[in-house]
């Protein structure tokens, strides 16, 4: 599958946001890049099984939005994680280290193509040609007394070297400059390639900042740089959803159902209370501050995470999912925190009925 083909899937995705399927389009965008298994030589079925995890969080919404009300949402996330899964059983039976081709399959024609079921085989390649008869000569007598005297040069052995002439120092030309400026220049060596002259990449297309309420949905999209971004008509039944925002700091005011920062890069995020869960998803150095009281905090996809609790919410539980750089701040009775870091490594045992999984902290 062609690059700019699984880019048009993921673009379609960006571009139906508001839509209610939006999980199922995720899904389908995170793991489509699992098609190019055939250029991810030695390991393209891990590759594969690395996409479909990607995929995994949102065909997890699907099934909590949709286990009690249509089956039938269920059933296609069920259908469509089982391609993932046949391609890696393929993939592992017959290209375990990458795309391999059959040796006892036809000979495809000289146009690419397979040959049709008439065509006659192609005849075998002929003999090979009979050996160099060395006591003949192509070139009549004057060959063979050619090599004759080579051979009698050889058979002086040491003695072979008597008949080199002697050079004297005036005569070497690292010894003597002078012979150099007589012979000319010296001929150059061949040109290395020049650079191909490349296109000049096209600029990024800068869409335009978003902040408004979209039904039920706060929608604050493609901000850079804005330090003062507000909401504070808000009520409980509505959700926040922030995409790539940077360099920015974004106040969450009053009491809401949910949070969601999803591909963004150094933002701030404020807010006094949440029912539900902040989700912080494919983000970079954001920062998290709640004011009042939060249940769950979701960190996935994410290399640098700071989160600051308040009193009333340090029962919280911080789920975390292939990031790093985390680190949880808790408050002091002097009003200054501590920084506690989010575990990142762990270690697995067999208990003899179950795995038991631990943190661990790095050794050294």
């Amino acid at each position: 599958v062609h690059k700019y083909l699984i880019q048009e899937v993921q673009a379609f995705r960006e571009k139906n946001r508001s839509s209610p399927l939006f999980n199922h389009l995720s899904a389908v965008s995170e793991s489509v890049p699992a098609l190019g298994w055939v250029a991810m030589a030695p390991k393209p079925g891990p590759f594969v099984k690395e996409m479909q995890d990607a995929a995994t969080f949102y065909t997890n919404r699907v099934l909590k939005d949709y286990k009690e009300k249509d089956k039938m949402h269920v059933e296609w996330v069920h259908a469509y994680v089982s391609i993932w899964t046949e391609l890696q059983a393929y993939i592992k039976q017959h290209h375990t280290t990458g795309l391999s081709w059959s040796k006892t399959g036809p000979v495809a024609s000289a146009s690419g193509g397979a040959p049709s079921g008439g065509a006659p085989a192609p005849p075998p390649p002929g003999p090979p040609p009979p050996p160099m008869d060395l006591g003949k000569s192509s070139g009549g007598d004057s060959g063979a007394t050619n090599r004759n005297a080579l051979f009698a040069s050889l058979n002086k052995g040491a003695d072979i070297t008597k008949g080199l002439k002697h050079v004297s120092d005036d005569q070497k030309t690292h010894k003597n400059p002078g012979l150099k400026a007589q012979g000319g220049p010296l001929p150059s060596g061949p040109k290395p390639f020049a650079a191909r002259p490349t296109a000049a990449a096209s600029p990024a297309r800068t869409l335009p900042p978003v902040l408004e309420l979209d039904g039920k949905k706060w929608k604050v999209e493609n901000h850079e740089g804005a330090q003062n971004l507000v909401i504070s008509d808000t009520e409980l039944k509505q959700v926040v959803y922030a995409f790539k925002c940077n360099n920015s700091t974004l106040q969450v005011k009053g009491k809401i159902n949910s949070i969601t920062l999803d591909n963004c890069k150094k933002l701030g995020l404020v807010f006094d209370d949440v029912v539900g869960i902040v989700e912080v998803i494919n983000c970079k150095d954001v920062k998290v501050q709640v004011m009042g009281k939060i249940p769950t905090i979701s960190i996935n996809k994410t290399d640098g995470c700071h989160v600051y609790l308040s009193k009333d919410s340090l029962s919280c539980e911080i789920i975390s999912a292939k990031s790093s750089e985390m680190n949880v701040l808790v408050p002091n009775k002097d009003g200054e925190y501590t920084e506690i870091p989010v575990p990142e490594q762990f270690k697995t045992v067999w208990d003899g009925n179950k795995l038991v999984t631990t943190a661990t902290e790095i050794a050294g």
